[in-house]
């Protein structure tokens, strides 16, 4: 199986400059895509199990967790946190595609100092999943050419833990699911990438 999307993104994410942003503390996320046809990629999601002490309880989200002091690399956490949420070993599943631009968390609508750095990888074949059920509640497979193409573009209402007025943010709607915030804002990143790309016929800077 292939896919025209992930040609790009290799090609762009093998050769362009990263953006990277400073902070104490560091995380790294998955973006693992699988190719379904020439011209179709899903992306896996999880949806993070709901937990009072942790801010972003219940979202849909990447793969992924904070930097451990034994982590030789962001990458090596990202490998990791893949093992550990789903039950993928990416050493032997996935092939690294590169790292896209570093992203300061949001928590409750306030900045905090985490620093997230996505980590876009293929899967050639989906190997079983075996979910952390502490940390993971379910998975989505979203499909990457629908949301970059404007499709599952959608408007989230977000009511702010303080605040009495909702706030309109932009998000992406999958069978039900909302993707907003981070995710969302790591997707919309990677298609800028992509179009980047294709409108000059070589990676995006």
């Amino acid at each position: 199986m292939s896919s025209e999307l992930v040609g790009i993104l290799e090609r762009a994410l093998g050769s362009r400059s990263r953006t990277a942003v400073e902070a104490g503390r560091r995380a790294a996320v998955n973006v693992m895509l699988h190719p379904t046809g020439p011209a179709t990629t899903e992306v896996l999601l999880i949806q993070r199990t709901s937990r009072p002490d942790d801010p972003w309880s219940g979202q849909i989200s990447f793969p992924g967790g904070r930097v451990d002091p034994s982590d030789a690399t962001p990458l090596a956490a990202a490998i990791r946190e893949a093992r550990e949420e789903v039950g993928i070993d990416l050493e032997r599943a996935g092939r690294l595609l590169g790292r896209s631009d570093d992203m300061r968390a949001m928590a409750r609508g306030r900045p905090v100092d985490l620093v997230i750095t996505p980590h876009v990888f293929v899967l050639p074949e989906v190997p079983p999943l075996t979910l952390q059920q502490e940390e993971v509640a379910g998975v989505l497979w979203a499909p990457l050419e629908e949301m970059a193409s404007g499709r599952l573009d959608s408007v989230y209402v977000h009511q702010r833990p303080g605040h009495d007025e909702a706030i309109k943010l932009p998000c992406y709607t999958v069978d039900g699911k909302v993707i907003w915030g981070l995710t969302y804002m790591m997707l919309l990143n990677l298609f800028r990438i992509v179009e980047r790309a294709g409108s000059d016929g070589s990676p995006g800077h």
